[in-house]
């Protein structure tokens, strides 16, 4: 059920309707949040909701903010990232999906395996594991910071050539 609502996340009648199934109303608040994430397409932490929402001309706390994430995330609409940071990041709980993060600047970008995750689950399975959730980043250097590591090794060896 969490995964047929996580795929409509963009569509505020069915995010209302999957907090009114919890007792939960779809407050303007939750539905500001929710729209900032959906529209990002970026992994946000907390604070940067809460400046964007504030561009907005809200006028909700960041407590609010953290309050708002944690309830959405318990209910599955949002998932909630830990980078190795002090701080989490969210994104709109939606199919499986991987993450490839740069250990140098930082920058996550999502992975859509082709096969939708199959793979994994059909190993869990031989394995006998009953698999519930999968969670797979690959750390390494990015495509742009890789460049930039060249292009000052280049320098080096030209000033030292010189």
């Amino acid at each position: 059920m969490v995964e047929e609502l996580s795929e409509k996340m963009g569509q505020p009648e069915v995010m209302g309707e999957a907090l009114r199934r919890e007792g939960r109303r779809m407050t303007s608040k939750r539905a500001l949040l929710l729209r900032i994430i959906a529209e990002s397409g970026e992994h946000l932490d907390a604070e940067e909701i809460h400046r964007r929402a504030q561009e907005e001309g809200s006028k909700m706390s960041l407590s609010t903010v953290y309050r708002t994430l944690s309830l959405l995330a318990e209910m599955g609409l949002l998932r909630e990232l830990h980078f190795d940071e002090a701080h989490h990041h969210f994104e709109r709980a939606q199919g499986e999906h991987y993450h490839l993060v740069c250990l140098e600047c930082g920058e996550v970008s999502e992975y859509w395996p082709p096969d939708g995750g199959r793979r994994l689950r059909k190993l869990a399975e031989e394995s006998g594991f009953d698999l519930v959730s999968a969670r797979l980043e690959l750390r390494g250097i990015c495509e742009k910071c890789s460049r930039g590591r060249e292009s000052k090794a280049g320098s080096a060896r030209q000033d030292t050539e010189a």
